[in-house]
């Protein structure tokens, strides 16, 4: 049978129930992508580095007769850990597709033409530096918006700004999750097997047919995505597609009940697991030499720190001029700048597509080395005006 889709939450003043519980876990997972992040860090630095890489290139293979599974540990996070996160992605994207800000056009207006200008403009400021060459593969790295980071910061430095504005920065994130999903299809998937996108193709159909005649359970949806996950990587295309896909195709009735399960697991475990694995960057003088002077490196930056809160910030001004879209209730334009500054923290999901970018660790390293430095510099930045702003709406009130 089709989806029976849920009713909307009663208007309020505030985030719905399941909202506030999103933005706490949210906001946990946060603090704890930092802690690992530091731990990555100090580790890959400290007399036990070596420790650090032998133990994340440690190869583990599965053997499933025909069917063989080589990857070292780092790679089972990056493409089989991962693609959990981007199932908790696909059930964030269909649950604002249903009940949230982006089942209304009006409403939905403003957070997509801020997340696509927050993704263009990166992507050109990083190519103009990097024309060509390998290098120039980096070009989506300083598109993406951590969500667990930012909803983590913002807590931290303005926990007084107003639900509106975090809603704003949650369904931007959500969207520009999107476009980078769309990225890492399209430019960094390798060749295509097309017996396997079949086999891809036939898991997908037996999902939509199991769930319109309600057989869909949790545990065949969970052997279904195992499938999926296995088809879609031997077919070439890069697997976190696969979490994607099995979240926008999960039932609506159960997609709460699903959400609540995993997005724990992704924001508490899974994302500090994958800063830690990747995260762990050697800060020697020559390295630091190195990226003061790589165009990757400022391309990284420039685009996170400079892109994001100039693309987001003049995208919405655009699109609020041209009465396509209203300011959210309760926010002012400098709470609009400040999330915009905030959207630079790109962490996860820009040092996920580092890795598929770039096969040189030199050019991985100078490309981390950018993402850190934009995720400290964008905290520095939305800390100064959305503090600022707090203080004045204090005095105005």
């Amino acid at each position: 049978m089709p989806d029976r889709v849920p009713p909307p939450p009663a208007p309020g003043p505030g985030p719905s129930g399941a909202l506030r519980e999103f933005l706490a876990t949210e906001t946990a997972g946060g603090a704890l992508l930092v802690v690992a992040a530091v731990v990555a860090l100090v580790w890959a630095n400290s007399p036990w580095q070596d420790a650090y890489d032998a133990f994340w290139t440690t190869e583990l293979g599965i053997d499933l007769g025909p069917l063989e599974l080589e990857l070292d540990l780092r790679g089972w996070v990056n493409e089989a850990l991962m693609a959990v996160f981007f199932l908790v992605v696909g059930l964030e994207v269909k649950r604002e597709l249903l009940i949230g800000e982006l089942r209304e056009r009006r409403r939905a207006v403003l957070p997509i033409v801020a997340a696509v200008g927050g993704m263009v403009l990166p992507a050109l400021i990083y190519l103009a530096l990097n024309p060509s060459g390998p290098e120039a593969q980096g070009w989506g790295i300083p598109m993406a918006t951590d969500i667990a980071f930012a909803v983590g910061v913002l807590a931290l430095i303005a926990p007084g700004i107003p639900a509106s504005a975090r809603l704003f920065l949650l369904t931007l994130a959500i969207v520009d999750d999107i476009g980078a999903i769309l990225v890492i299809v399209i430019a960094y998937s390798s060749s295509i097997d097309a017996g396997w996108i079949g086999a891809a193709m036939l898991v997908l159909a037996t999902v939509v047919v199991l769930r319109r005649v309600g057989g869909l359970s949790p545990l065949v949806f969970a052997l279904l995505g195992v499938a999926l996950w296995v088809t879609v990587y031997e077919s070439g295309v890069h697997p976190t597609i696969a979490g994607v896909a099995m979240g926008l195709l999960a039932p609506a009735e159960q997609l709460e009940r699903l959400e609540h399960r995993l997005h724990g697991w992704s924001s508490l475990l899974i994302v500090p697991v994958f800063a830690l694995a990747n995260a762990g960057v050697v800060l020697s003088a020559g390295a630091l030499d190195a990226a003061a002077t790589s165009t990757v490196t400022i391309g990284v930056a420039v685009g996170l720190v400079v892109g994001k809160a100039v693309g987001i910030a003049g995208a919405s001004w655009t699109a609020i001029r041209l009465g396509w879209a209203d300011l959210p209730s309760g926010t002012t334009g400098r709470h609009l700048a400040g999330v915009a500054a905030l959207a630079g923290i790109g962490f996860t999901v820009s040092l996920f597509i580092t890795a598929l970018a770039f096969d040189d660790p030199d050019l991985v390293d100078e490309a981390k080395i950018g993402v850190l430095a934009a995720s400290v510099l964008a905290t520095v930045l939305a800390a100064v005006l959305l503090r600022g702003s707090s203080r004045r709406d204090d005095a105005e009130s």
